[in-house]
Order: C-alpha cells, then structure tokens, then sequence
C-alpha cells in the first residue's frame, strides 16, 4: 500500500532556462526536461532526489490566455518579485493513497482535486482555485499518482533532501496538520516567524542550503 510521503519541492523561477541554469551551478548535476502543464499554462525541469524529486517550474511563455489563476501563485505580482532573482522553494507536495479521503480528514484547507495529465503521467493535485499557496506554501499540497512518480524515471545524481526547513506564524498547526496526514519519511525543522521554506540538500560536492 502507498504511504503519505514527501513526493516533490517546488522551485519556482521567473523563466524556466535561467531557474535551471541557477539550480544546476548551485548542485553541480544537470536537471532534465519536464514538460508543459496545459491546464495552468507553465512548464519545468526536474532532478531525482532519490524516492522524490524536485521540479523548477514557471510560467510558459507559449501558453495561451487562461480562464483561471495559475497554480503556486505564479500570476501573482508578490511571487513575480520574489523571484526576479533567482528560483526559490516556495512549496512542498506530499503523495497520499488517496486525495478524497486524505482532503476530508484533514483539519486545513490544502484546495480542491483537480485531474491532470501530461504524456504518459496521470495524477490527481489538491489546489485552491484561486492559485494560492496554502498556509503561505507551508502546508503542502496533496498529489494522488495514477501512473508512476517521475522519480521512478529520473537520472539519479546523487543528490538528496537531508532537512526541509519550515517557518511559519503558527508552528502547532502546521504540526497537527502534518500529524493528520501522518508523513515521516522527511526530516523538519519547523520556525516560528513569516512564512518561508528551505531545503538542506546532500550533493556530491556536499551539503546545500536552498
């Protein structure tokens, strides 16, 4: 049976080619190419991180107008700000058994299911409609694979997550709604103070702090 993990970090970058130029000189090991997410008008790379991965995703320069907000909160002035210089790790994704169910039981808001697909990847994602980050980006999203996990198809570097590092105004309820969906596999260090998150990488050149 699936078990809640982690499945993935979201890098969010202001173009896709420099957010993964940046990634690649900080890491030392190639990113390889993701591809383009119709329903929400953005494309990304992605590196294996053992059982997870990581993806640098923005907004796709190709896509068409859309009829509703981009997820992450890409469209959003504040986030285009953010990361003018350079990606940052704005959000995490947990993979639960099943979305409905883990929706229901939990005590926070993480957004409605919405059905994705993208070649041979299926997947069901919780997001808010309105783009949001829930929590600020500190509750994760929750994603239902109804094919395999991209980390199962990625080149491994070497490259893995030791600690995620969480700040938030409220560190009990993020605690009790992280209890709720019951995820142990990743190490936390969670903060008090504004909303933000770090990730504490192993590299074949050593530890790095993103």
């Amino acid at each position: 049976m699936i078990r809640p993990a982690l499945d993935h970090l979201v890098f969010a970058a202001a173009d896709l080619a420099s957010g993964q130029a940046a990634l690649e000189q900080l890491l030392g090991v190639p990113l390889q190419p993701g591809g383009q997410h119709q329903y929400f008008g953005t494309h990304n790379a992605v590196l294996n991180l053992g059982p997870l991965y990581l993806e640098v995703i923005a907004v796709d320069p190709a896509a068409p107008a859309l009829p509703r907000p981009r997820w992450f909160e890409l469209d959003t002035p504040q986030m285009r700000q953010r990361i003018a210089s350079g990606p940052q790790l704005i959000h995490w994704v947990c993979r639960v058994p099943h979305l409905e169910t883990a929706l229901l039981n939990s005590p926070e808001d993480h957004g409605a299911e919405v059905a994705l697909s993208r070649g041979q990847n299926r997947w069901l994602l919780s997001v808010p409609p309105d783009g949001s980050l829930p929590m600020g980006g500190v509750l994760p999203s929750l994603i239902e694979w109804q094919s395999l996990s991209p980390a199962q198809r990625l080149v491994d570097h070497g490259v893995r997550l030791k600690t995620l590092h969480l700040t938030t105004p409220d560190p009990a309820r993020l605690e009790a709604a992280l209890a709720a969906l019951n995820i142990s596999d990743v190490e936390l260090d969670i903060e008090t103070g504004p909303p933000r998150l770090e990730a504490t990488l192993t590299t074949p050149n050593g530890e790095v702090r993103l």
